[in-house]
């Protein structure tokens, strides 16, 4: 059974952001049901993909910057008020052993509290779950599959925003490869992401997010496979197409 069986949100009775994004407004009518392994949240920037996955972070206990349940490390002003409206519903008597919210744009800054733990105490080891090492020594996609293969543990909520954004095609199939895993040892991911790569994954529930709403599609129906797909197909002519403002018919 999933940690987290649904997200909602209710309604303040206000236009303001993030309540004006579509996706969010939708919420409020529909519950966002989450697979027992694997969700994905898909959509343009700006569709608000970050903002839902920060209000279910937010609402589980996770650091607002990215980072573990156990402390805010780090706190910004920017981070929107959704997670007090967001309901989530738990499968009763099962709690997640261990869990990690990813942030991509704030984890320079996460890597840097390391740094500074390690330099106040380093006999408490804060590297040990990261490599072993800095994780700002690592490459940039080097740090990001040091934290994939060396902190996620078995029973856990990792809630990921856009991984694949270090991580060359070869290093997004082997978090594929960890999260199969990983779910195999009773996790939970719930991942928004632009990379028809990971859209790809087997088994995993797809809501992709526009001016509508969100709904759950498949992974041919998604905007990433599809203009990927018709890049691949005729990159010539999409090409010329882009370049001269011509239309494709």
């Amino acid at each position: 059974m999933p940690f987290l069986r649904s997200a909602e949100c209710a309604t303040p009775g206000t236009a303001e952001f993030p309540f004006s994004i579509p996706a969010v407004s939708a919420l409020a009518s529909s519950p966002m049901k989450l697979n027992r392994g694997l969700t994905f949240l898909v959509g343009e920037n700006g569709s608000g993909k970050s903002t839902i996955l920060e209000g279910i972070a937010d609402k589980h206990g996770f650091t607002r910057e990215g980072g573990p349940r156990t402390k805010n490390l780090v706190q910004k002003d920017y981070w929107s008020d959704l997670g007090g409206y967001i309901t989530l519903q738990r499968s009763p008597g099962i709690n997640p052993m261990d869990g990690f919210f990813l942030r991509s744009e704030s984890f320079f800054n996460f890597a840097t509290v390391l740094d500074e733990l390690e330099s106040e105490f380093p006999s408490k080891l804060p590297y040990f779950s990261y490599g072993g090492k800095s994780l700002h020594v690592q490459s940039h996609g080097e740090s990001f599959l040091s934290l994939f293969l060396n902190r996620f543990g078995e029973h856990g909520l990792y809630i990921l925003d856009e991984p694949e954004a270090a991580l060359s095609p070869s290093r997004q199939l082997a978090l594929m490869v960890r999260i199969h895993d990983l779910i195999e040892a009773h996790c939970q991911f719930i991942i928004a992401t632009h990379s028809p790569i990971l859209l790809g994954f087997p088994g995993a529930t797809i809501y992709q997010l526009d001016e509508d709403g969100l709904e759950e599609v498949s992974y041919e129906e998604t905007s990433p496979y599809q203009i990927t797909q018709q890049f691949l197909k005729d990159r010539e002519r999409m090409l010329g197409f882009l370049f001269s403002e011509e239309d494709f018919d």
